[in-house]
């Protein structure tokens, strides 16, 4: 199978919240907890046991290994069904490059 990623996903298993954004870019308010299980430069793998719709947009939280904070906008785009909820696949199409550079760190010291 091709490798369609431009980063390389790294397993992680920390916490994800999201906060759906209207077309205004303002949040709506509510917020999903969610279980990342893979990460890169460019977007997360995550199961929540609520449904999103490919196509929207999210204010996102990440807590990584340091317990540095990384907020980003992603994009929802696969999601896939499973018995636990939902797998679903976002792209970052905002992130800091500070942030970016913190997902770099973490699969520096990933890979040591």
């Amino acid at each position: 199978m091709l490798e369609k990623r431009k980063h390389k996903r790294l397993k992680m298993e920390h916490a994800l919240e999201l906060a759906r954004l209207n077309a205004d870019g303002t949040a709506d308010g509510g917020v999903v907890n969610a279980d990342i299980l893979n990460i890169s430069r460019g977007g997360v793998g995550f199961l929540s046991r609520k449904r999103l719709e490919v196509g929207s947009y999210y204010d996102t939280r990440i807590s990584l290994f340091s317990r540095e904070m990384i907020d980003a906008v992603l994009e929802i785009v696969h999601v896939e069904e499973q018995e636990k909820g939902y797998y679903y696949g976002g792209e970052f199409i905002g992130i800091s490059d500070s942030n970016a550079v913190k997902i770099d760190i973490y699969q520096v010291f990933h890979d040591i």
